[in-house]
């Protein structure tokens, strides 16, 4: 039996800020906004490439905005997704490694396939992490 994971549900306070910020900086694609009633309003993203999406929503989720943490997301090259990140204005954390002693900065020599890693939150503070592999054909 195959399982896939399908949406992550992300806890926001303001709808418009947090989908400008994942549509506009982050190019996630708009898959659907839908206003249910005046009280229930939700948006699902995906990131490009994923088969995976988030929802943002307005009157569905329980969890406090800004709760959700380590949510990870994959690239083929994390130093070219630091780039697009920093040139669309998402405060980014520099490219790290991730070894024995916990995270340090990255260097030019540094093999970052599977241990590199940056970091950025969204407005609300929910956590995300975008790490390098390559062995998984991603770009």
């Amino acid at each position: 039996m195959k399982w896939t994971l399908e949406v992550v549900i992300v806890p926001v306070a303001d709808l418009a800020r947090a989908r400008e910020f994942y549509a506009d900086k982050l190019g996630f694609a708009v898959d659907h906004d839908t206003r249910i009633s005046e009280d229930v309003h939700i948006v699902q993203l995906t990131p490009p490439g994923s088969g995976c999406s988030i929802v943002i929503s307005k009157g569905m989720s329980q969890m406090a905005p800004g709760s959700l943490k380590g949510v990870q997301l994959v690239v083929g090259d994390v130093r070219a997704a630091h780039a697009q990140l920093a040139e669309r204005g998402v405060p980014v954390s520099e490219v790290q490694v991730a070894g024995a002693g916990g995270f340090r900065p990255a260097t030019a020599e540094d093999d970052l396939n599977n241990q590199g890693f940056v970091f950025f939150d969204d407005p609300d503070g929910n956590s995300w992490a975008v790490q390098q592999i390559t062995s998984r054909g991603v770009d």
